[in-house]
């Protein structure tokens, strides 16, 4: 008995010596370099205790100390990361997440990613009602008048922007399709502010969808998940909540690539 709670112990331990090693590696990847002052008070570990940690991540190589007692972090954690990523497949960790977000919420969800001025649909979990969103993986959409092509849209600096409307007529797909590049302007600030997308029947009459950004490591959002409804199905008050449901999704899938945003 007394083994097991030992044992037990040292599995505390141990787990908290993994809390404070990243509490302190994320704390210097917020810093070009820092002093040990500081990062004591950004970490709240004390200081006796924080040396002994910078001290191991020294002698491994993931810490550099210079002349001056000033920390930072080494290319060994980018060589790490990058390995890393050389082994992620989006559609296999997004699989589950859009899989339980469909389930959830009852209805047909894609996810897309940018490919030249339109976005292509890469996955799609089906509704299980008798009416269904046609559409199939592979499938080219517009990117001003779809939920994923607008969050696509809204990665875009202002002169790739303009360079996209340069390019591309706004075709009107319904009566609701955008169809002024200044107001579409207008509509991608909106979303870069609140993180989300809305396409109220401006690809299909009768179809409505949210929409959201799925980040990488960067922040950069390579890709988006929306989910779609025949205006029939969607019941409006239940907005805010489908909302929060389709971020938190999102948010969950970038964080398996390394999106350390909120």
């Amino acid at each position: 008995m007394a083994k097991k709670e030992t044992d037990t112990g040292n599995e505390k331990q141990q787990t908290s010596g993994v809390i404070r090693t990243i509490a302190i590696l994320e704390t210097l990847s917020r810093h070009q370099t820092i002093n040990l002052e500081s990062l004591a008070k950004e970490t709240k570990l004390p200081k006796a205790t924080l040396l002994r940690f910078l001290s191991t991540l020294v002698n491994l190589g993931y810490v550099y100390r210079d002349p001056s007692d000033l920390y930072s972090l080494t290319l060994k954690m980018f060589s790490v990361g990058s390995h890393g990523l050389e082994h992620i497949d989006l559609i296999q960790i997004a699989n589950p997440i859009a899989q339980k977000l469909c389930e959830e919420l009852g209805e047909t969800v894609h996810m897309g990613v940018l490919e030249d001025d339109s976005a292509v649909y890469i996955l799609k979990k089906e509704s299980s009602f008798t009416i269904r969103m046609y559409s199939r993986v592979g499938k080219t959409i517009p990117l001003y008048c779809t939920a994923i092509g607008k969050i696509l849209l809204s990665e875009l600096k202002d002169k790739e922007l303009n360079d996209y409307l340069g390019r591309v007529h706004l075709k009107p797909f319904t009566p609701n399709t955008l169809r002024n590049g200044q107001t579409l302007k207008e509509e991608l600030s909106l979303i870069r502010k609140q993180g989300w997308a809305w396409d109220n029947e401006e690809h299909e009459m009768g179809t409505l969808c949210i929409g959201a950004p799925i980040k990488d490591y960067t922040g950069k959002a390579v890709a988006a998940m929306s989910v779609s409804w025949p205006l029939f199905r969607f019941n409006p008050e239940e907005k805010q909540r489908i909302v929060t449901s389709i971020l938190a999704a999102c948010a969950s899938l970038s964080r398996l690539l390394g999106c350390t945003e909120n």
